[in-house]
Protein backbone atom coordinates (compact mmCIF):
# COMPACT_ATOMS: atom_id res chain seq x y z
CA UNK A 1 0.00 0.00 0.00
CA UNK A 2 1.33 3.41 -0.74
CA UNK A 3 2.10 5.38 2.03
CA UNK A 4 -1.41 8.13 2.33
CA UNK A 5 0.17 11.09 4.25
CA UNK A 6 0.11 13.80 1.64
CA UNK A 7 4.11 14.66 0.43
CA UNK A 8 3.64 17.32 -1.83
CA UNK A 9 7.38 17.34 -1.90
CA UNK A 10 7.10 13.71 -4.11
CA UNK A 11 7.77 14.06 -7.27
CA UNK A 12 4.72 13.01 -9.85
CA UNK A 13 5.61 11.63 -12.73
CA UNK A 14 3.05 11.40 -15.61
CA UNK A 15 3.18 9.39 -18.84
CA UNK A 16 1.16 10.54 -21.37
CA UNK A 17 -0.23 14.01 -22.26
CA UNK A 18 -3.31 12.97 -24.17
CA UNK A 19 -6.89 13.62 -22.02
CA UNK A 20 -5.77 10.89 -19.65
CA UNK A 21 -2.43 11.85 -18.55
CA UNK A 22 -4.01 16.01 -19.02
CA UNK A 23 -6.62 15.56 -16.27
CA UNK A 24 -4.06 13.69 -14.09
CA UNK A 25 -1.13 16.06 -14.33
CA UNK A 26 -4.15 18.96 -13.70
CA UNK A 27 -5.42 17.88 -10.36
CA UNK A 28 -2.00 16.60 -8.96
CA UNK A 29 -0.43 19.77 -9.83
CA UNK A 30 -3.78 21.38 -8.31
CA UNK A 31 -3.34 19.56 -4.88
CA UNK A 32 0.24 20.50 -4.51
CA UNK A 33 2.33 17.70 -6.00
CA UNK A 34 5.44 18.22 -7.89
CA UNK A 35 4.21 17.07 -11.40
CA UNK A 36 6.26 16.28 -14.54
CA UNK A 37 4.20 15.19 -17.28
CA UNK A 38 5.74 13.44 -20.01
CA UNK A 39 5.03 13.17 -23.66
CA UNK A 40 6.71 11.21 -26.39
CA UNK A 41 5.05 13.28 -29.51
CA UNK A 42 5.74 16.85 -29.84
CA UNK A 43 3.38 19.86 -28.83
CA UNK A 44 0.74 19.18 -31.90
CA UNK A 45 0.13 16.12 -30.45
CA UNK A 46 -1.35 14.78 -33.61
CA UNK A 47 -0.38 10.87 -32.84
CA UNK A 48 -2.27 10.96 -30.32
CA UNK A 49 -5.53 9.30 -29.83
CA UNK A 50 -7.22 12.23 -28.20
CA UNK A 51 -6.48 14.35 -31.61
CA UNK A 52 -8.68 12.11 -33.16
CA UNK A 53 -11.77 12.28 -30.71
CA UNK A 54 -15.10 13.71 -30.95
CA UNK A 55 -15.01 15.40 -27.64
CA UNK A 56 -18.85 13.95 -26.89
CA UNK A 57 -19.73 14.61 -22.89
CA UNK A 58 -22.59 12.39 -23.38
CA UNK A 59 -23.08 10.41 -20.22
CA UNK A 60 -27.00 9.86 -20.62
CA UNK A 61 -27.13 8.89 -24.28
CA UNK A 62 -24.30 6.67 -23.57
CA UNK A 63 -26.11 4.89 -21.41
CA UNK A 64 -28.11 3.19 -24.46
CA UNK A 65 -25.01 0.72 -24.58
CA UNK A 66 -22.06 1.71 -21.71
CA UNK A 67 -21.86 -0.35 -18.78
CA UNK A 68 -23.51 1.82 -15.53
CA UNK A 69 -19.59 2.71 -14.36
CA UNK A 70 -19.40 4.63 -17.31
CA UNK A 71 -22.59 6.46 -16.23
CA UNK A 72 -21.05 6.87 -12.73
CA UNK A 73 -18.13 8.43 -13.97
CA UNK A 74 -19.35 10.22 -16.84
CA UNK A 75 -21.92 12.13 -14.67
CA UNK A 76 -19.21 12.95 -11.95
CA UNK A 77 -16.74 14.36 -14.99
CA UNK A 78 -19.51 17.10 -16.64
CA UNK A 79 -19.45 18.72 -12.96
CA UNK A 80 -15.29 18.70 -12.83
CA UNK A 81 -15.31 19.81 -16.44
CA UNK A 82 -17.54 22.24 -15.23
CA UNK A 83 -15.39 23.95 -13.09
CA UNK A 84 -12.53 23.45 -14.18
CA UNK A 85 -13.20 24.98 -17.49
CA UNK A 86 -16.67 26.99 -17.04
CA UNK A 87 -16.62 28.39 -20.43
CA UNK A 88 -17.22 24.38 -21.71
CA UNK A 89 -20.21 24.06 -24.00
CA UNK A 90 -23.42 22.71 -22.36
CA UNK A 91 -25.89 23.25 -24.97
CA UNK A 92 -26.87 19.86 -24.82
CA UNK A 93 -27.06 16.89 -27.86
CA UNK A 94 -30.12 15.69 -29.76
CA UNK A 95 -30.59 12.05 -31.25
CA UNK A 96 -32.51 11.92 -34.90
CA UNK A 97 -33.76 9.22 -37.08
CA UNK A 98 -35.35 8.38 -40.79
CA UNK A 99 -38.15 6.65 -40.77
CA UNK A 100 -36.53 3.30 -41.38
CA UNK A 101 -34.50 3.87 -37.96
CA UNK A 102 -37.91 4.18 -36.24
CA UNK A 103 -37.66 1.18 -33.89
CA UNK A 104 -33.75 1.85 -32.98
CA UNK A 105 -34.80 5.59 -32.44
CA UNK A 106 -37.63 4.39 -29.64
CA UNK A 107 -35.22 1.89 -28.03
CA UNK A 108 -32.82 4.57 -27.58
CA UNK A 109 -35.41 6.37 -26.00
CA UNK A 110 -36.24 3.84 -23.35
CA UNK A 111 -32.39 2.79 -22.43
CA UNK A 112 -31.35 6.47 -21.89
CA UNK A 113 -32.80 9.17 -19.47
CA UNK A 114 -32.64 12.62 -18.98
CA UNK A 115 -34.18 13.49 -22.15
CA UNK A 116 -37.35 15.32 -23.54
CA UNK A 117 -38.96 14.62 -26.72
CA UNK A 118 -39.31 17.45 -28.80
CA UNK A 119 -41.33 17.63 -31.55
CA UNK A 120 -40.70 19.36 -35.13
CA UNK A 121 -41.60 22.74 -34.29
CA UNK A 122 -39.89 22.39 -31.09
CA UNK A 123 -36.85 20.99 -32.84
CA UNK A 124 -36.67 23.82 -35.38
CA UNK A 125 -36.90 25.98 -32.57
CA UNK A 126 -33.87 24.74 -31.04
CA UNK A 127 -31.77 23.88 -34.31
CA UNK A 128 -33.38 26.33 -37.03
CA UNK A 129 -31.18 24.21 -39.90
CA UNK A 130 -32.77 20.95 -38.90
CA UNK A 131 -36.21 22.74 -39.59
CA UNK A 132 -38.12 20.29 -41.82
CA UNK A 133 -35.85 17.84 -41.41
CA UNK A 134 -36.95 15.34 -38.79
CA UNK A 135 -40.76 14.70 -37.06
CA UNK A 136 -38.74 14.62 -33.68
CA UNK A 137 -35.83 14.18 -31.85
CA UNK A 138 -34.74 13.34 -28.28
CA UNK A 139 -33.02 16.19 -26.49
CA UNK A 140 -30.31 15.57 -23.88
CA UNK A 141 -30.32 19.28 -22.38
CA UNK A 142 -27.56 18.72 -19.70
CA UNK A 143 -24.85 16.93 -22.13
CA UNK A 144 -21.44 18.77 -23.58
CA UNK A 145 -18.81 18.41 -26.20
CA UNK A 146 -15.48 20.02 -26.44
CA UNK A 147 -12.92 20.46 -29.14
CA UNK A 148 -10.02 17.80 -28.29
CA UNK A 149 -7.49 20.14 -30.48
CA UNK A 150 -8.59 23.31 -28.49
CA UNK A 151 -9.15 21.75 -25.43
CA UNK A 152 -5.89 19.69 -24.98
CA UNK A 153 -3.69 22.87 -25.61
CA UNK A 154 -5.96 24.84 -22.06
CA UNK A 155 -5.53 21.77 -20.54
CA UNK A 156 -1.85 21.77 -20.80
CA UNK A 157 -2.12 25.60 -19.96
CA UNK A 158 -3.57 25.07 -16.64
CA UNK A 159 -1.38 22.43 -15.77
CA UNK A 160 2.05 24.81 -16.50
CA UNK A 161 -0.17 27.48 -14.49
CA UNK A 162 -0.53 25.48 -11.33
CA UNK A 163 3.05 24.48 -11.30
CA UNK A 164 3.30 21.87 -13.50
CA UNK A 165 6.17 21.01 -16.14
CA UNK A 166 5.54 19.17 -19.66
CA UNK A 167 8.09 17.58 -21.76
CA UNK A 168 7.05 17.01 -25.16
CA UNK A 169 9.66 14.78 -27.01
CA UNK A 170 10.00 12.82 -24.31
CA UNK A 171 10.22 8.76 -24.72
CA UNK A 172 10.67 7.47 -20.76
CA UNK A 173 9.69 4.53 -19.54
CA UNK A 174 7.56 4.12 -16.73
CA UNK A 175 10.38 1.69 -14.63
CA UNK A 176 13.38 4.61 -15.27
CA UNK A 177 11.11 6.94 -13.52
CA UNK A 178 9.84 4.87 -10.65
CA UNK A 179 14.21 4.55 -9.60
CA UNK A 180 13.41 7.01 -7.41
CA UNK A 181 12.16 5.42 -4.20
CA UNK A 182 9.75 9.04 -3.56
CA UNK A 183 8.44 9.26 -6.85
CA UNK A 184 4.72 8.20 -7.98
CA UNK A 185 4.35 7.31 -11.89
CA UNK A 186 1.53 7.37 -13.59
CA UNK A 187 1.30 5.32 -17.15
CA UNK A 188 -1.35 7.11 -19.14
CA UNK A 189 0.29 5.80 -22.69
CA UNK A 190 -2.80 3.87 -23.95
CA UNK A 191 -1.94 1.50 -26.23
CA UNK A 192 1.94 1.97 -25.87
CA UNK A 193 1.27 0.34 -22.39
CA UNK A 194 0.87 -2.86 -24.28
CA UNK A 195 4.18 -3.74 -23.11
CA UNK A 196 3.40 -4.27 -19.67
CA UNK A 197 -0.88 -4.42 -20.15
CA UNK A 198 -0.61 -6.59 -23.18
CA UNK A 199 -4.69 -7.42 -23.12
CA UNK A 200 -4.99 -4.19 -24.57
CA UNK A 201 -6.36 -3.66 -27.79
CA UNK A 202 -7.25 -0.99 -30.35
CA UNK A 203 -10.68 -0.10 -31.25
CA UNK A 204 -10.61 1.95 -34.48
CA UNK A 205 -12.47 5.16 -34.81
CA UNK A 206 -12.64 6.86 -37.79
CA UNK A 207 -13.80 10.79 -38.66
CA UNK A 208 -14.32 13.23 -41.21
CA UNK A 209 -13.77 16.77 -40.47
CA UNK A 210 -16.01 19.34 -42.95
CA UNK A 211 -16.19 23.03 -43.37
CA UNK A 212 -19.47 24.68 -44.47
CA UNK A 213 -21.13 27.64 -44.08
CA UNK A 214 -24.29 26.87 -45.43
CA UNK A 215 -25.54 24.51 -42.20
CA UNK A 216 -25.47 25.92 -38.38
CA UNK A 217 -25.67 23.93 -35.30
CA UNK A 218 -25.04 24.61 -31.48
CA UNK A 219 -24.81 20.96 -30.54
CA UNK A 220 -23.81 17.54 -31.52
CA UNK A 221 -26.57 15.61 -33.43
CA UNK A 222 -26.73 11.53 -33.35
CA UNK A 223 -28.15 9.80 -36.30
CA UNK A 224 -29.14 6.19 -35.48
CA UNK A 225 -27.50 3.52 -38.02
CA UNK A 226 -28.17 0.24 -38.29
CA UNK A 227 -24.21 -0.38 -37.48
CA UNK A 228 -23.75 2.38 -34.61
CA UNK A 229 -24.91 6.23 -33.79
CA UNK A 230 -23.21 8.44 -36.33
CA UNK A 231 -22.64 11.63 -35.25
CA UNK A 232 -21.94 15.86 -37.02
CA UNK A 233 -20.44 17.64 -34.81
CA UNK A 234 -20.41 21.26 -34.45
CA UNK A 235 -16.47 23.02 -34.46
CA UNK A 236 -15.65 26.47 -34.41
CA UNK A 237 -15.07 28.27 -38.05
CA UNK A 238 -17.45 26.56 -39.85
CA UNK A 239 -16.44 23.01 -39.38
CA UNK A 240 -18.06 19.57 -38.63
CA UNK A 241 -16.62 16.77 -37.26
CA UNK A 242 -18.41 13.39 -38.68
CA UNK A 243 -17.62 10.20 -37.03
CA UNK A 244 -17.29 7.85 -35.64
CA UNK A 245 -17.18 4.25 -36.18
CA UNK A 246 -16.13 1.55 -33.95
CA UNK A 247 -14.10 -0.74 -35.99
CA UNK A 248 -12.45 -3.79 -34.20
CA UNK A 249 -9.08 -3.20 -36.36
CA UNK A 250 -5.37 -1.76 -35.69
CA UNK A 251 -4.85 0.18 -38.73
CA UNK A 252 -5.05 4.14 -38.66
CA UNK A 253 -6.70 4.28 -42.52
CA UNK A 254 -11.01 5.43 -43.29
CA UNK A 255 -12.03 2.78 -45.28
CA UNK A 256 -14.23 3.57 -48.56
CA UNK A 257 -16.98 2.09 -46.80
CA UNK A 258 -16.99 3.85 -43.70
CA UNK A 259 -16.58 7.06 -45.66
CA UNK A 260 -19.66 6.95 -47.71
CA UNK A 261 -21.25 6.13 -44.38
CA UNK A 262 -19.95 8.96 -42.75
CA UNK A 263 -20.45 11.25 -45.54
CA UNK A 264 -24.08 10.17 -46.48
CA UNK A 265 -25.49 10.71 -42.81
CA UNK A 266 -24.39 13.96 -42.88
CA UNK A 267 -25.77 14.61 -46.13
CA UNK A 268 -29.04 13.46 -44.60
CA UNK A 269 -28.60 15.11 -41.96
CA UNK A 270 -28.54 18.00 -44.11
CA UNK A 271 -28.39 18.03 -47.89
CA UNK A 272 -26.34 21.38 -47.91
CA UNK A 273 -23.79 19.12 -46.60
CA UNK A 274 -23.43 17.62 -49.53
CA UNK A 275 -21.23 20.82 -50.50
CA UNK A 276 -19.15 21.23 -47.95
CA UNK A 277 -15.48 20.74 -48.54
CA UNK A 278 -14.08 18.09 -47.15
CA UNK A 279 -10.96 19.18 -44.68
CA UNK A 280 -9.45 16.07 -43.34
CA UNK A 281 -10.20 11.87 -43.19
CA UNK A 282 -8.59 10.28 -40.14
CA UNK A 283 -9.00 7.74 -37.51
CA UNK A 284 -7.39 7.13 -33.90
CA UNK A 285 -7.10 3.98 -32.11
CA UNK A 286 -9.04 3.58 -28.73
CA UNK A 287 -7.22 1.53 -25.98
CA UNK A 288 -9.83 -0.98 -24.84
CA UNK A 289 -9.58 -4.28 -22.47
CA UNK A 290 -11.42 -6.84 -23.54
CA UNK A 291 -14.72 -5.42 -21.29
CA UNK A 292 -14.31 -1.91 -22.71
CA UNK A 293 -14.15 -0.95 -19.01
CA UNK A 294 -11.58 1.38 -18.00
CA UNK A 295 -8.72 -0.01 -15.20
CA UNK A 296 -6.73 2.10 -12.70
CA UNK A 297 -3.45 -0.64 -11.32
CA UNK A 298 -1.78 -0.22 -8.95
CA UNK A 299 1.69 -1.29 -7.60
CA UNK A 300 3.16 0.74 -5.06
CA UNK A 301 4.03 3.73 -6.35
CA UNK A 302 3.44 2.54 -9.96
CA UNK A 303 -0.06 3.55 -11.45
CA UNK A 304 -1.59 2.58 -14.77
CA UNK A 305 -4.84 4.41 -16.00
CA UNK A 306 -5.71 3.05 -19.10
CA UNK A 307 -8.88 1.40 -21.35
CA UNK A 308 -10.86 4.32 -21.82
CA UNK A 309 -11.89 3.28 -25.07
CA UNK A 310 -14.59 5.43 -26.66
CA UNK A 311 -15.26 7.27 -23.46
CA UNK A 312 -11.98 8.97 -22.74
CA UNK A 313 -12.65 12.78 -22.97
CA UNK A 314 -16.66 11.75 -20.65
CA UNK A 315 -14.37 9.78 -18.00
CA UNK A 316 -11.06 11.22 -17.67
CA UNK A 317 -11.67 13.91 -15.54
CA UNK A 318 -13.44 11.48 -13.12
CA UNK A 319 -10.58 8.61 -13.32
CA UNK A 320 -8.23 11.69 -11.74
CA UNK A 321 -10.22 11.93 -9.08
CA UNK A 322 -9.59 8.30 -8.78
CA UNK A 323 -6.09 8.48 -9.00
CA UNK A 324 -5.78 11.31 -6.50
CA UNK A 325 -7.93 10.03 -3.67
CA UNK A 326 -6.04 7.00 -3.83
CA UNK A 327 -2.21 8.39 -3.44
CA UNK A 328 -3.41 11.33 -0.91
CA UNK A 329 -5.98 8.83 1.60
CA UNK A 330 -6.05 5.27 0.49
CA UNK A 331 -9.16 5.73 -0.71
CA UNK A 332 -10.04 2.10 -3.15
CA UNK A 333 -12.71 2.15 -6.12
CA UNK A 334 -13.61 -1.24 -6.04
CA UNK A 335 -15.00 -1.20 -9.75
CA UNK A 336 -12.13 0.71 -11.45
CA UNK A 337 -9.02 -0.37 -9.38
CA UNK A 338 -6.88 -3.26 -9.32
CA UNK A 339 -4.05 -3.73 -6.52
CA UNK A 340 -1.13 -5.68 -7.49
Amino acid sequence: MLQTTKRPDSPVSIIGAGIAGAWQALLFAQAGHAVTLHERGDEAMTDATSHWAGGMLAPYCEAEVAEPIISRLGLRSLEVWRRELPDTPFNGSLVVAHPRERNDFERFARMTEDHRRLDAASLAELEPSLEGRFRDALFFPAEGHVEPRRVLPKLHERIRAAGGTIKFCSDVAAGDLAKDPDAIVIDCRGLSARDEQPELRGVKGEMILIETAEVQLARPVRLMHPRWPLYVIPREDNLFMLGATSIEAEDTGVSVRSALELLGAAYTVHPAFGEARIVEFGSGLRPAFPDNLPRIGIRGRRITVNGLYRHGFLIAPALAELTLAYVERGQIDNEVMQCA
